[in-house]
């Protein structure tokens, strides 16, 4: 393989690293150097990057991304120009940063946590969503985030309490209101597919108290076993959302023995490659596979 590689990354900011034991990106990159790939680190917004000089540029690690998702945008479209090959594909990193997807992906049939749009400066009627679901805990989002940045879990006691709150977060950006699902608390399952065949599978659970599974919140991890059946179901998101891609990671729970899907990870999600005896192997595969001439993505 005759290419250039640019491992895409960001200025490191600690909250995101805490509760890992490893760097993925530096055991990704001795990987695949081992393997023959001429690959290095680059910062995707630092100044002065020669982008022309990359063939492939795989997208990583650039988690502060959403701070700045107009700059991020931009950035895809001209480092295209330069003639770059995106992994994952630009397009399908644009449709994935912004959860309204979510949608998408419910109106074609497949199973999502039921999701309901509030736009940018509107008033809903917040009490409304805890009838619409028979819930007593709704949660609230933002539809351009990443790690449960500005997420809020509301019981209906304290809506009336944070209205001025709901009000202001509206003025910046849209949201999403999705009913709060008790089985985060049994674990959220994350299924790592590499070039559209499965790899591994993790369950995440959060610290007492919290709903938030991400590692810089307390939240802990481990590898398990699931059944053909999820494999499969998980593997509908991918054969029909991302196609093309190198690495997606399918993030849900599962409700009366159904899987629901709570993200579809296709722009920087943390893969758990040292937890699966073939993680990287299964990584560098799908690379592999991907950038042979004549690949039809």
């Amino acid at each position: 393989m005759n290419k250039r590689i640019a491992l895409v990354t960001y200025q490191q900011q600690e909250r995101y690293n805490s509760g890992v034991s490893d760097n993925e990106d530096e055991n990704l990159l001795r990987f695949l150097r081992e393997k023959g790939v001429d690959i290095e680190p680059v910062i995707w917004n630092a100044p002065g990057v020669n982008w022309q000089q990359y063939d492939v540029a795989i997208i990583k690690s650039p988690w502060d991304y959403h701070e700045q998702i107009d700059t991020f945008y931009n950035w895809l479209h001209a480092t295209g120009q330069a003639g770059v090959q995106f992994l994952n594909p630009a397009d399908i990193m644009i449709w994935n940063s912004n959860k309204k997807y979510l949608l998408e992906i419910a109106a074609a049939g497949l199973p999502v946590i039921p999701s309901v749009l509030v736009e940018k400066g509107s008033n809903p009627d917040w009490h409304s969503f805890f009838g619409l679901w028979h819930t007593d805990k709704i949660v609230v989002k933002p539809c351009v985030s990443a790690g449960a940045k500005n997420t809020l879990l509301l019981t209906t006691g304290e809506i009336d309490a944070k209205q001025t709150e709901l009000k202001a977060l509206l003025q910046a950006e849209d949201y999403l209101v999705q009913p709060f699902m008790k089985e985060i608390g049994e674990g959220e399952w994350s299924f790592m597919f590499f070039g559209g065949q499965f790899s591994h599978v993790l369950l995440k659970t959060p610290k007492n108290g919290d709903f938030r599974v991400q590692h810089y919140h307390g939240g802990s991890f481990r590898e398990v076993a699931s059944t053909d059946e999820h494999i499969r179901k998980a593997g509908a998101f991918v054969e029909r959302f991302a196609k093309g891609s190198l690495y997606v990671r399918v993030d849900g729970v599962i409700k009366d023995g159904e899987f629901y899907l709570m993200e579809l990870e296709m722009i920087e999600p943390y893969l758990y490659l040292s937890t699966a005896e073939k993680g990287y192997e299964n990584y560098y595969r799908a690379l592999i596979e991907i950038l042979a001439p004549g690949h039809q993505q």
